[in-house]
């Protein structure tokens, strides 16, 4: 279990969240409707087999390619478990990333190479988690003959530049999508991967290891939602929002003296000028995601919030000013 992950805690839901990264424009509301109206009362097809057909018309790949996940964790934990059962040994992992990936290779005993030619499964994020930019290694990752998977949780996020995998490229990777995030519904579980070109091995093993309807009715209204015009739509306006939001928010704490560093999504991560008391912030109802389990030292992972929130940030960053003054 993640302890260490944003959002909610023993405290309860924060009044200001800057730990987590859901879009703050959400809940995307065609994504809402479509849950209100989820028929809970019955499973869903076992095969799931519109929700692969729309998903796959949706990324241009055949219906073969989609394998459902009840979340990108839980993906994550059997993608691990299917390579340690056929043979792998070691896991390459970016110097900075989301703690699951490194935890499901410690619970299935695969070493952590140094070197991506040594790995058999290696891990990539973009944007990336915490610093929300590029994996520099991507390019050098891909070449390598083991089982690639990008993660791709914020690209439906991503507020400037574009994918470092050309189309070549992404064929030949495992591609990793949790759209609860970009459509501000994180406590719906539900997730994808789509398989490479030649991969129809592994999926067939990930098909095989998958528990009985891995995805609920209310996981399969969100992803049915999110391949849908207006989602899609509403969507590329809320990026619109979160980018000016992002600018204001990097201004108030740069006045703050925060030294914040570059991102190409609605997160970023930031040194404050001073030690935080992070539980004093917490009462204060803000609560923000400290990076040291994810890699990153001394800095905290910071969401785009609306204005209302910034300003909670400010009020209760200043009250911590005085205090220590």
């Amino acid at each position: 279990m993640n302890t260490d992950h944003g959002g909610p805690d023993a405290l309860g839901v924060p009044r200001w969240d800057f730990s987590t990264n859901a879009n703050a424009c959400g809940p995307c509301p065609m994504a809402l409707a479509a849950l209100q109206m989820a028929d809970a009362r019955h499973y869903p097809d076992p095969a799931y087999t519109v929700l692969r057909e729309r998903l796959a018309t949706f990324h241009g790949v055949a219906a073969e390619r989609i394998v459902l996940a009840a979340s990108a964790s839980e993906f994550i934990a059997r993608i691990t478990a299917a390579l340690r059962l056929a043979g792998a040994q070691r896991v390459w992992l970016p110097t900075l990333a989301y703690g699951d990936y490194a935890r499901a290779a410690s619970a299935w005993g695969l070493e952590r190479a140094g070197d991506p030619a040594q790995a058999d499964l290696l891990w990539l994020c973009e944007p990336s988690s915490p610093l929300g930019g590029a994996e520099t290694m991507a390019s050098q990752v891909t070449e390598q003959g083991g089982v690639v998977v990008l993660d791709r949780a914020y690209e439906p996020l991503r507020l400037v530049g574009a994918c470092s995998l050309d189309e070549t490229l992404l064929q030949r990777v495992w591609q990793l999508w949790s759209p609860n995030k970009a459509l501000g519904l994180t406590g719906v579980r539900g997730a994808y991967a789509i398989a490479p070109l030649h991969g129809a091995a592994l999926a067939a093993s990930l098909h095989a290891l998958a528990p009985s309807w891995p995805l609920g009715a209310h996981a399969v209204a969100m992803l049915n939602a999110w391949v849908q015009a207006d989602a899609q739509a509403w969507l590329a306006h809320s990026r619109q929002r979160l980018a000016g939001w992002r600018t204001a928010q990097i201004d108030r704490l740069q006045a703050l003296r925060w030294t914040c560093l570059p991102s190409d999504a609605p997160f970023f991560c930031a040194r404050p000028a001073t030690l935080l008391d992070a539980g004093a912030l917490r009462a204060a109802g803000v609560k923000l995601r400290d990076t040291r389990s994810l890699g990153l030292l001394d800095h905290w992972r910071l969401s785009v919030q609306p204005p209302e929130a910034q300003a909670a940030l400010v009020a209760a960053l200043q009250a911590q000013m005085e205090i220590s003054e």
